[in-house]
């Protein structure tokens, strides 16, 4: 019927969360992760995937390692299981700085077997940006200069930043109550995610991603700024 505005949906699929019409909804339009996260150590890991940050924006933005049609039907997932925890090795860990700096699980933060707690020591030191392959990837480490910031119109499409938001937005319609979004941090603590801006807390990982935002304010697609 003509005039009659198509229905959309929201897709239930973790990591997508797209609008889609019935009409419109072939194989391959929907990316998603087809298992739950861990978290473990201060470390985000999806566990279909592998893909891992420390940083929980940074992890929300992982796409998708899985393809197929979009669903209002919530998957049920499979519980994943930490890892467990490596042993510490019989022998004396290497203290020697060259070995620590070509260690890439050091250069990124991560916790190194071979190496200890000393990963965190390395971390604090400033990056070196040409020895280190993956500092492009890296919007948040101490050391590294403030990435360029794009010079955009305000008619063109940008994707906020803000926790809890990630709409697309035109900076010509942004304004102080724009946005809905958590200010955070997120928690992550014995199996409960929440927010501690709101003080909301749950177990399961979908329903963390459906607790309502918070806080008005400004959209960002610069979270860093």
């Amino acid at each position: 019927m003509e005039g009659q505005q198509t229905a959309l949906f929201k897709c239930q699929r973790i990591g997508c969360n797209a609008k889609f019409s019935e009409d419109d909804n072939p194989e391959g339009s929907c990316q998603y992760h087809d298992s739950g996260p861990i978290f473990h150590d201060g470390i985000k890991e999806w566990s279909c995937c592998k893909k891992r940050s420390h940083d929980f924006s940074l992890f929300l933005e992982i796409k998708g390692c899985k393809t197929g049609k979009h669903t209002t039907e919530k998957p049920v997932l499979p519980k994943a299981k930490p890892k467990a925890p490596v042993s510490a090795p019989t022998a004396p860990p290497a203290t020697d700085a060259s070995s620590k700096e070509s260690c890439s699980r050091c250069r990124q933060g991560f916790f190194c077997s071979d190496h200890g707690s000393q990963a965190k020591e390395m971390n604090s030191k400033p990056v070196n940006v040409a020895t280190t392959p993956l500092a492009e990837s890296i919007t948040d480490v101490e050391g590294t200069s403030a990435p360029f910031k794009k010079i955009v119109g305000i008619n063109e499409p940008q994707i906020c930043k803000n926790k809890g938001c990630g709409k697309t937005f035109k900076e010509k319609d942004n304004h102080e109550a724009a946005c809905s979004y958590h200010p955070g941090p997120a928690i992550f603590h014995d199996r409960v995610r929440g927010w501690k801006c709101c003080d909301v807390h749950v177990k399961e990982f979908d329903e963390f991603m459906s607790i309502p935002p918070c806080t008005k304010g400004w959209h960002n697609a610069d979270p860093v700024s």
